[in-house]
């Protein structure tokens, strides 16, 4: 059993470290660039998995240009895509970005890179490159139904139509002429959209580095960050790249979604275990540090909040005042569990998510009830399982209450005196249908008739006692 000195004393050294790491942190992001005579160009890399990480890092580093006054912001692209509701916040973040932003792709911008690509405001592409094929898939590579193609089809037809057009008059004609073609970005989703000297039917659009040219969905051809700069025609410049900290590799860590059913596995075996075992002592601590790990770093990313926090708490407290102040299983047991779920689940999804479209939403609430639903199961299932092993044993058998207490030995839950008065007769204080009250030995007790109707100030005779209750029948006459 740990003492509640132990725990505090664990608490405060993890509060002590965060604090360190976030010192440190705010440290590295304050320091200005060495050379305030150049252009400063801030580098973000995105050569992972679009998924609520890659957001988070994104967010930080237009974060920190905007603290250093960085002139350009450059993105370094090498990913095949990822979730949608992550890729279409980047999206919303670079075009409403202050600060140009250039990206540069490394080999692929596929899917969600396409999206996020077609937002900056010029593209750059290694020779071989190639962007596009964003049609909404599954987790087996499956296309989903059109629904959700709809949705990407109209973000990547608003997101070319952000960069403008011109107006060009030909003889009577007028001529809109785009900077990067609405219906060739639609037509990296929908295989139906045919394109004249583009693209056939049956078919999404991916571009190499010389179609994407050659269609106005690239700038120019760069084979490195040094080729990216001559080409922008930035001069005197100085590179400074977004490097992920220790508090960030640590939060990253923890709002991995594996990590998070671990920790939800965690938080409800240990409030299991603890039901299981006398007193307050591992089980309930750890309960405690997974709770923290798991809702800390989404606090701090601005994704968990105070009220999705407190609907966690209000379900704990339901379930505890069910189970320790409530007989039965009831409406409070139940309202508690929908509250402890909705409490984990809204704290997974970022609020902005919810400024989109509602399909968007719906998607990310439906996955990360999923993650929630799947590790509460879990938990339960491997903590009867392993309770079972572990009581089963000699060794910590003691760690639960598995004596009985035997009523042939004496031990009872209720007053047996009531038993002695089987065989007595006595009179109905009460009319009995059937329950009521009779008078024995000059006491008052509930009683039960066993023959129906009894009138008030009847003969009574009790006939059996059991589970606390007296049965009695009426004294004929």
């Amino acid at each position: 059993m740990i003492s509640n000195h132990k725990i505090s004393v664990y608490a405060t050294l993890l509060l002590t470290f965060v604090l360190f790491v976030s010192a440190e942190d705010s440290l590295n992001i304050q320091q200005q660039p060495a050379h305030s005579s150049q252009v400063l160009v801030y580098e973000i890399p995105i050569m992972n998995e679009i998924d609520p990480r890659m957001w988070r890092t994104v967010k930080r580093g237009f974060e920190e240009a905007e603290k250093l006054n960085a002139k350009y912001i450059l993105i370094h692209m090498n990913t095949y895509g990822g979730r949608v509701d992550a890729a279409d916040s980047i999206r919303t973040k670079i075009l409403n970005s202050k600060i140009p932003v250039m990206v540069w792709i490394d080999n692929n911008a596929a899917s969600a890179g396409a999206l996020i690509s077609i937002s900056c405001d010029s593209i750059y592409m290694r020779k071989g490159a190639n962007i596009g094929a964003a049609t909404v898939v599954n987790q087996t590579g499956q296309a989903m139904p059109d629904k959700y193609q709809s949705y990407m089809r109209s973000t990547m037809r608003s997101t070319a139509e952000a960069h403008g057009k011109d107006t060009l008059i030909n003889g009577n004609d007028t001529v809109i002429k785009w900077r990067r073609d609405p219906t060739i970005a639609e037509a990296m989703v929908d295989p139906r959209i045919y394109i004249p000297g583009v693209i056939d039917t049956g078919k999404v659009i991916t571009f190499t580095t010389e179609e994407a040219m050659r269609n106005g969905f690239c700038e120019g051809e760069a084979n490195s960050v040094k080729e990216v700069m001559q080409k922008a025609g930035i001069k005197n410049y100085e590179i400074k790249e977004y490097k992920i900290t220790g508090l960030e590799k640590f939060i990253l860590f923890l709002i991995n979604p594996l990590i998070q059913g671990i920790l939800i596995m965690i938080i409800v075996g240990g409030i299991y275990f603890e039901l299981q075992t006398p007193g307050i002592g591992f089980p309930i601590a750890a309960s405690i540090i997974a709770a923290l790990l798991y809702f800390a770093p989404l606090y701090m990313e601005g994704l968990a909040q105070n009220w999705e926090i407190m609907l966690f708490i209000a379900g704990v407290v339901l379930i505890a005042i069910e189970i320790f102040a409530i007989p039965g299983f009831g409406v409070a047991g139940f309202t508690g569990i929908a509250l402890l779920i909705a409490g984990l689940t809204l704290s997974m999804v970022d609020n902005m998510v919810f400024e989109f479209d509602l399909l968007t939403a719906l998607n990310a609430v439906l996955k990360a009830f999923f993650i929630v639903v799947t590790s509460l199961l879990l938990a339960l299932l491997f903590s009867i399982m392993l309770s079972k092993q572990l009581f089963a044993g000699r060794r910590i058998r003691g760690l639960a209450l598995d004596t009985i207490q035997d009523a042939a030995e004496g031990y009872v839950g209720v007053d047996m005196m009531q038993k002695t008065l089987v065989g007595k007769t006595g009179v109905a204080q009460t009319i009995l249908r059937p329950s009521g009250k009779v008078i024995v030995d000059d006491e008052i007790y509930d009683a039960k008739s066993l023959t129906g109707w009894i009138a008030k100030g009847l003969a009574v005779k009790v006939i059996r006692y059991e589970t606390g209750q007296l049965y009695v029948s009426k004294v004929e006459e």
